[in-house]
């Protein structure tokens, strides 16, 4: 399975339980591998640190998300899709330092399949001004 792949799984779980609201996220994890009959261990161990990983940064990662709105928007306008999305970007980025191009390019990815018409710009908008900050001049991100 490639780290698509695993990150649109790892993606419809961070979805799924931002809709439950649930406490118990280990048996939830669970839950989805096993009905998702996700049996490899690499995408298994993605999803699970992706998730927990979230969980434990949740206030940080929000707050990236805030501090990168418009000043009239307001974090509860963001569809949960997106929501979704932006969680697993940031949280790839910033915290498990993957290239920031890739995540982008993936978000972006994800948000033309599930989201709206304009959740893949609002995404890439958002993305981008957290790379400004973290790493720098993100001008090019989405150009060719």
């Amino acid at each position: 399975m490639n780290r698509s792949a695993m990150r649109e799984l790892a993606f419809k779980l961070i979805y799924s339980l931002e809709i439950q609201k649930t406490e118990n996220k280990e048996e939830q994890i669970e839950t989805f591998i096993e009905s998702n009959e996700v049996e490899n261990e690499n995408a298994k161990k993605y999803i699970k640190d992706a998730i927990l990983g979230i969980e434990k940064n949740k206030e940080k990662i929000t707050e990236e998300i805030k501090s990168n709105l418009k000043s009239d928007w307001k974090i509860e306008r963001i569809s949960k899709m997106d929501l979704s999305i932006l969680e697993l970007a940031i949280y790839e980025m910033v915290y498990k330092k993957l290239p920031y191009k890739v995540v982008i390019n993936e978000a972006v990815e994800l948000a033309k399949k599930y989201g709206e018409d304009t959740s893949k710009n609002f995404i890439n908008g958002i993305l981008a001004s957290v790379v400004n900050y973290h790493f720098g001049d993100a001008s090019q991100i989405g150009k060719k």
